[in-house]
């Protein structure tokens, strides 16, 4: 009898033990505001996040700027937990993070992870062209004298093709090796989203980034645990619509922008309405 009693007393632990988990689990607000800490995800990707080589400590980068700023009003730490693009969704749903900025919500990410409604930020479809070239619209590089370089197969890639099927659009694998043939002269310019032309630019010294008319922009987000309770969701949309609209997020990576050594001013805007 008194074996039973323990089995039993045991058994209704372990069952307590896993509904305070699934509990823990379910309010990532009350987990953060408990332990503490505010754990962001975080990758080595300029003007998002930015590793002091030396020192090993996240000191810049809009994620980062924006990360401590919510700690601070939530009045925890700020916790940067590095990651990659690939891996961040996976370190939400093993509870290794807490939120990653910069990841676009698509259906594939929604169905794993929840995003607020109001977009973080957003990026536009850009070319880092050589400084001689004169571009305001797309229909200005509908030229066959004009070589373009892209990543085969993208979106990137079909815009162009629809918008300047006439240019000598060189189709490569990757961002890198489109960046890499522009590097090298063998075409005038390359057509990315924005943020990968800016370390490009800044790296090679030359070339000019141009966001041709019309817009070609997309929305960015932020990534954070898929639960019932939405506080911290709800919370996170209303912080990133504050930044948003006072226009802090544009001073943050504005911010980045300055001390990453380019003039703000010749790179894109990050708000829509600035574009």
């Amino acid at each position: 009898m008194q074996r039973r009693m323990i089995f039993s007393a045991a058994i209704a632990a372990v069952t307590l033990g896993f509904g305070t988990l699934a509990q823990a689990q379910d309010s990532t607000m009350d987990q953060v505001r408990d332990s503490g800490v505010l754990r962001v995800g975080v990758t080595q990707a300029p003007p998002w996040y930015a590793k002091d080589i030396t020192s090993g400590e996240w000191t810049g980068g809009l994620g980062v700027s924006m990360g401590k700023a919510m700690a601070e009003t939530l009045g925890v730490t700020f916790e940067p937990v590095e990651v990659t693009w690939g891996t961040a969704v996976a370190a939400l749903q093993a509870d290794r993070i807490d939120m990653m900025f910069v990841l676009d919500a698509t259906d594939e990410r929604k169905a794993a992870v929840n995003f607020p409604d109001t977009p973080l930020l957003y990026y536009s479809l850009a070319v880092l062209a050589r400084d001689d070239l004169e571009i305001t619209n797309w229909s200005d590089l509908n030229s066959p004298e004009i070589s373009i370089s892209v990543p085969q197969a993208t979106s990137m890639d079909a815009f162009l093709t629809e918008n300047a099927p006439d240019a000598d659009i060189q189709r490569f694998p990757g961002n890198a090796e489109a960046i890499a043939a522009f590097q090298a002269g063998r075409v005038d310019a390359v057509t990315l989203f924005h943020p990968p032309l800016i370390a490009a630019r800044q790296k090679l010294g030359a070339g000019q980034i141009i966001v041709p008319q019309p817009v070609e922009s997309r929305p960015s987000s932020v990534a954070v645990r898929q639960e019932s309770d939405t506080t911290f969701v709800d919370w996170v949309d209303e912080q990133i619509d504050g930044y948003y609209k006072s226009g802090q997020t544009q001073v943050w990576y504005e911010e980045f922008l300055s001390d990453f050594g380019l003039d703000p001013s010749t790179v894109p805007a990050i708000i829509r309405e600035r574009l």
